[in-house]
């Protein structure tokens, strides 16, 4: 399943690169496309959603 995410608090390309690295790392998770105030993702149907939250929330960003 394709999935935007808004993103709060990346105002630059290391942002980017942070949030792209938080992503990245999480099992089931492809990372398709990172910009400056979102990232789309391909996860499975039945991906728990939190997981990438509490990642980005880790990482210093929030899921607006």
């Amino acid at each position: 399943m394709k999935k935007v995410i808004k993103i709060d608090g990346m105002g630059c390309e290391h942002c980017v690169k942070s949030v792209k690295n938080a992503l990245g790392e999480l099992s089931g998770v492809e990372v398709l496309e990172v910009k400056i105030g979102e990232a789309t993702i391909e996860i499975p149907e039945d991906y728990d959603f939190s997981v990438i939250v509490e990642a980005l929330d880790d990482a210093g960003y929030e899921v607006i």
